[in-house]
């Protein structure tokens, strides 16, 4: 698995669409608003067989008139030129949102799972993406845990923090 494609994985995950809290939080109204505004992303990643490198990225997100969060990403992967990522999100029923990730092969499934959400997607190269999200009590951070699979065998994870940095960015509906 290529450095570059790992890092992709990081934060094509890492800074994904949906937080949520924790069991003593409050659930959020509508979790596409944690990431209207800016936020950043800082995680590390382990590929199987490789030295851990560490991945970040600033993102902008908005939600257009139809209710979908249009969220593109500013990536930096360590050794490795910056690239965009765009991400189009929406709510498709109680619980569960569809979308796209432009790095990603087919769509993307994201489902709430008692106080998480899982993301599962296709990379390149026959690669599988399980990601989940949780964020801290007060609605501003979250923390992300992502594994990445090749034939069902693990091949990279990661661990990150997505943070919002902007006033704009909302819980409420």
């Amino acid at each position: 698995m290529s450095r570059s494609l790992c890092a992709s994985v990081i934060l094509a995950c890492t800074a994904s669409i949906l937080p949520c809290g924790n069991a003593l939080a409050a659930p959020l109204v509508n979790p596409l608003r944690f990431f209207e505004g800016s936020t950043e992303t800082a995680g590390v990643m382990n590929v199987i067989m490789r030295k851990p490198y560490h991945v970040t990225n600033t993102g902008r997100g908005t939600i257009g008139s139809d209710g979908a969060l249009i969220l593109v990403q500013q990536v930096r992967t360590e050794g490795q030129p910056p690239k965009q990522r765009v991400w189009r999100i929406r709510q498709v029923g109680a619980g569960r949102y569809s979308g796209t990730m432009s790095e990603a092969v087919g769509p993307v499934a994201i489902d709430e799972v008692g106080d998480r959400y899982r993301f599962r997607f296709k990379l390149p190269g026959g690669l599988s993406a399980e990601q989940w999200l949780k964020p801290s009590s007060d609605g501003t951070s979250g923390q992300s845990t992502l594994t990445v699979r090749k034939f069902g065998l693990i091949v990279a994870r990661s661990n990150s923090t997505i943070r919002r940095t902007s006033r704009e960015a909302r819980i409420l509906p």
